[in-house]
């Protein structure tokens, strides 16, 4: 792995080197003052800057004003704006996805949904983590892009469900803030935001600093992060460097047991795994290079490097053994524009990733409990792998415009090797080869082997503007995700070998967007089919047999009722149920819903701007009630939640922020599960709680 962090560090000193020197040119030769007012926006839909109209393919936003609203302490509480999303909050910085689905849980289900940062995904395809987007600066984004579905051609492996896309801002204009906020339960957080335009270059850094010692016991978090940008404007290319390191050291506190133990406020404090914890850094690089060739033709090249590494107790596990993962890699991302005629244009690249990883699990201490839990869940080393993997993926799609309608057809095929190397003994013995009692140990690993995945993704789409404000569209995609290495090398039981295939999808969607006076709205119905979906048996085998069936309808509205009041409202209601015959506890569970899955979901906002410089927020967020449980029988009640958030500009740039969270003080459950060893299980909400910050823009 020593190669790959040579060119991470190498990649650091040539952004090092050629910064000043690219910055002390421009000022010698700084355009005009209105090019330098031009912003090359990249989307989440597109790697084109300026490119901002693609068919068939929605992407909601969170804008600069709700960000700083917000205020967030966690990226949950921002992507309750998006119809369909449906996150949930574990511990400090822990969560569970959702997007158009039910959350997702499992070593490999984070596969179903993509994460980035400025379009570079956060984690190699085979590598995803459960909680990865807090190693995204969210807290300080430009904004936040929300793909739904499996849309986009620029998007393959791990984006079944849709996309989650932090944007970072360009501090290379000259831009200054700080920023302090101070909350209940011991949080703290310090921002900086600091650029220097140079004409055409510049160069910048936004970052922030949290210390939370928490509301429960012996939980807390310390993170750091930060984003270095800079930028060169040239006559035929533009070149934009980023780099983020974010740094997170977090005492956990895991679940409560008890059927609705969140009601109780004693023990809604408690800490049943007072030892837990994760440590995380995580480093990424990538330069940005456009160029319009002569004849017209735009190039998007982008390449990348990641490093990162996370210690993690696994306090949910008996034993509660020591997971250390790490995982180094570069890339490269590619998009080509080549216009054929007035009407006909098209897209295609190259993505190429080359990832090492490695993980370990190992045990300290002898396990408590039953006498079978004692034996087969031996005190050392439980897995030592090291994976090496490679992903190529070419792709291509033919455009048509012509007046308001506008179509695409294109497809990705992606190759995904991995090449796995165990560093035990092979088999389910314990470190030093010997036997454990009642069968065999609980951990398994596989021999050394190579594993390779290719896959091909059609995808149709077509919009049509029946007016200026209104457009119409419809879509057929296919989306795909290869086995993680977790679901593949990190066996359990008896089995010896992971027979997986990949998880497919097949999407339909249709929809209207547009407005009317002061109504903006958005309406979507899909219907996503997932087959080969991956999930462990009742003999604890991993296998990819499994079929779902999510279907729903969106709604997204801003309306504008008066000058001074406004609405904003994201729901959803959806169905998400297995369709393959299982039988869990004597019950087959096909047709049931799948756990944790709420019906219907809303969030609505009320704003009222009383003058110029005051703005009042009163937010409802509404989760329906959800089985936890695949056999449908135990349940979570579901919630509904106020918050309060203020803003009052002073003027000279001085702006102050008051938040209330939880304002009627309610008792309910961030995340509800039902496991049939501890019973219900819950992470419990924090009480009523504030904050008040106070930013300076100067």
């Amino acid at each position: 792995m020593t190669d790959v962090r040579a060119l991470s560090l190498l990649a650091s000193a040539i952004a090092a080197t050629f910064t000043p020197a690219i910055s002390q040119a421009a000022q010698s030769n700084s355009p005009d003052a209105d090019s330098q007012s031009i912003e090359h926006v990249v989307t989440t839909s597109t790697r084109i800057a300026g490119d901002t109209t693609q068919p068939g393919i929605i992407v909601d936003t969170i804008g600069p004003e709700d960000i700083a609203l917000t205020g967030s302490q966690h990226i949950q509480e921002m992507l309750n704006f998006v119809a369909g999303a449906g996150v949930q909050r574990g511990n400090g910085q822990e969560y569970l996805p959702a997007l158009r689905s039910p959350v997702l849980t499992g070593s490999g289900a984070c596969g179903g949904i993509l994460a980035a940062e400025d379009n570079i995904p956060l984690r190699a395809a085979g590598f995803c983590n459960i909680n990865e987007l807090f190693e995204a600066h969210s807290e300080m984004a430009q904004r936040i892009e929300v793909l739904k579905g499996p849309a986009s051609v620029l998007y393959g492996s791990n984006a079944i469900h849709g996309v989650i896309n932090v944007i970072t801002p360009d501090t290379t204009r000259d831009v200054h803030m700080l920023g302090y906020d101070y909350g209940s339960y011991g949080y703290n957080r310090v921002k900086l935001r600091q650029g220097k335009d140079f004409g055409n270059s510049g160069i910048g850094i936004n970052a922030s600093i949290t210390r939370d010692t928490g509301y429960r016991d012996e939980e807390g978090v310390d993170q750091e992060k930060v984003n270095l940008r800079h930028r060169y404007n040239g006559d035929d290319v533009d070149i934009t460097t980023g780099l983020t390191y974010t740094h997170l050291d977090q005492e956990t506190a895991g679940y409560i047991s008890g059927f609705e133990s969140y009601k109780n406020e004693a023990l809604a404090q408690t800490n049943e795994d007072p030892g837990a914890f994760r440590e995380a850094t995580a480093l990424r690089i990538w330069s940005r290079i456009e160029m319009t060739l002569n004849n017209g033709d735009q190039l998007s090249v982008t390449p990348y490097v990641r490093d990162q590494d996370m210690d993690f107790r696994m306090h949910f596990l008996p034993g509660t053994p020591l997971e250390q993962n790490e995982q180094q890699g570069a890339g490269v991302q590619t998009q080509y524009r080549h216009q054929l005629s007035t009407h006909w244009s098209v897209d295609a690249g190259l993505d190429v990733e080359f990832t090492q990883g490695s993980l370990r699990q190992y045990q300290d201490s002898p396990t408590t409990g039953s006498a079978f839990l004692v034996e087969t869940v031996p005190q050392g080393q439980h897995y030592d792998y090291e994976v090496d993997a490679t992903m190529v993926a070419p792709y291509a799609a033919l455009n048509w415009a012509d007046g308001p309608w506008q179509v695409q057809f294109g497809a990705r095929y992606e190759y995904m090797n991995y090449d796995y190397t165990n560093n035990l003994l092979d088999g389910r013995t314990r470190d030093d080869g010997t036997e454990c009692g009642f069968g065999g140990c609980r951990y398994s690993r596989p021999a050394s082997t190579d594993n390779s995945f290719s896959n091909l993704s059609p995808k149709a789409s077509l919009s049509y503007a029946v007016s200026p404000q209104t457009q119409v569209y419809a879509s057929v995609s296919r989306g795909y995700r290869a086995p993680q290495a977790s679901e593949l090398y990190r066996l359990q039981r008896d089995q010896q070998l992971a027979d997986l295939v990949s998880v497919t999808a097949t999407n339909v969607e249709t929809g209207v967007k547009g407005n009317w006076q002061a109504l903006d709205y958005q309406v979507s119905v899909y219907s996503l089919r997932k087959d080969n979906v991956i999930y462990r048996d009742s003999d604890f085998f991993n296998v990819s047999n499994g079929e779902t069936w999510h279907r729903g309808v969106e709604l997204s509205l801003d309306y504008a009722l008066t000058d001074q009041w406004q609405l904003a409202f994201a729901g959803t209601y959806a169905r998400h149920t297995y369709e393959h015959n299982e039988v869990l506890n004597d019950i087959n569970i096909h047709g049931n819903d799948v756990d944790t899955a709420p019906k219907v979901q809303t969030n609505t906002r009320l704003t009222f701007l009383p003058d110029a410089h005051t703005q009042v927020a009163l937010e409802w967020q509404h989760v329906d009630d959800y089985y936890t449980d695949p056999e449908n029988l135990h349940e979570y009640e579901g919630h509904d939640l106020l918050n309060l958030r203020t803003a009052y500009d002073f003027g000279n740039g001085v702006t102050v922020f008051a938040r209330v969270n939880n304002l009627l003080d309610e008792r309910y459950a961030e995340r509800a599960d039902y496991s049939s060893f501890s019973g219900d299980r819950y992470f419990p909400s924090r009480p009523r709680n504030y904050m008040l910050s106070v930013q300076y823009d100067y």
